[in-house]
């Protein structure tokens, strides 16, 4: 409405100007004094429409109106379903959280742990990897980095290493150098514009992490100041992933690549993802597996966090496992 008020302004005031300015006889004053008027009118309106906005005199009309459009937003939250999953778990502590873009909904076994925020352990190689892949500092074609020397207590990591590899064995040393390359300012700027957990990097080096003095070995975000919660990454998956992420084709692409699950019996479902895990007194108090499955029907973006239990069994791998199966059941 004040697009097509401004347009007819102007209009009538050239419409004026040039009946002013080419010497129109005096037959055409009656005709000035009309447009004149319904100029000022125009004005009028504008000014009493500009008076309503600043103190909100509006009309019942449009009061309703804005209130339909409230509803049409909380309608469009996405859905929370509580589900039992603790037959998967077989008697660990942990919990599930599945979120189904497609239809906006989140399933989700032991909602307060959901919620939780831990250490997100080596699931965030993910994250390190899409910054460094993103800015050109990883090159997948030429992205072999030289070791040490240093005895490691996997075997794996005592070579030569590049980023498929250091991806697959979790190296490290590798990711390591990785953040260091990103450099701090990026890496906070970054995280925050993916709203990863709390965003902390405060403890680079990883030194609040007791379980490893070896700075080669320690982050920040391996039992130290990084924190998420198992919903929140779903969330950060859906952000990379999903229709709307704001990184390239060419990033998710080398991605998928690294994060492909090989080992799964079903072959119309395709499972990505990440492992991690981390411990404290010698305890494994958080084992995690982070990623999504591309389905026929669309992703399912899935986190699995198994905490400290006293059974003996848990690990990154079992956490994996148990994301495989939940996803293959609810598919099929």
């Amino acid at each position: 409405m004040k697009n097509r008020n401004i347009s007819f302004q102007a209009g009538c005031w050239i419409f004026v100007c040039a009946l002013l300015f080419t010497g129109c006889s005096k037959e055409h004053s009656t005709e000035e004094k009309r447009i004149v008027e319904d100029v000022k009118e125009e004005r009028k309106d504008e000014t009493k429409e500009r008076q309503e906005m600043e103190t909100g005199d509006v009309s019942a009309e449009e009061n309703t109106k804005d209130l339909e459009g409230d509803n049409k937003d909380m309608a469009a939250e996405p859905e929370i379903v509580q589900k039992d999953w603790s037959e998967y778990l077989n008697g660990r502590n942990g919990t599930v959280v599945i979120y189904d873009a497609s239809d906006r909904r989140y399933t989700i076994y032991n909602d307060e742990l959901a919620a939780t925020r831990r250490s997100p352990c080596s699931t965030f190689k993910i994250i390190s990897s899409l910054i460094a892949l993103e800015h050109g500092i990883l090159k997948p074609r030429d992205s072999v980095r030289t070791w040490s020397g240093e005895i490691f207590w996997n075997e794996d990591w005592n070579k030569d290493i590049d980023f498929g590899e250091a991806f697959r064995t979790s190296c490290v040393w590798y990711f390591r150098q990785l953040a260091d390359e990103i450099g701090k300012d990026r890496m906070q700027k970054e995280l925050k514009k993916i709203s990863y957990g709390n965003c902390d990097i405060s403890d680079w080096e990883g030194r609040l992490n007791t379980n490893n003095n070896n700075r080669s070995l320690t982050g920040f975000w391996l039992e130290s100041s990084l924190l998420i919660s198992p919903k929140e990454q779903t969330e950060v998956m859906e952000r990379i992933f999903g229709e709307n992420s704001e990184y390239s084709i060419e990033t998710q692409k080398e991605l998928k690549q690294v994060m492909l699950v090989k080992e799964q019996e079903r072959t119309d479902i395709s499972v990505y993802g990440k492992t991690g895990m981390g411990m404290a007194d010698g305890i494994v108090v958080d084992a995690w597996f982070t990623g999504f499955a591309e389905t026929a029907e669309g992703k399912l973006y899935v986190c699995v966090r198994l905490g400290s239990t006293d059974r003996g069994d848990v690990s990154s791998s079992a956490a994996k496992e148990i994301a495989i199966q939940i996803v293959s059941d609810m598919v099929s």
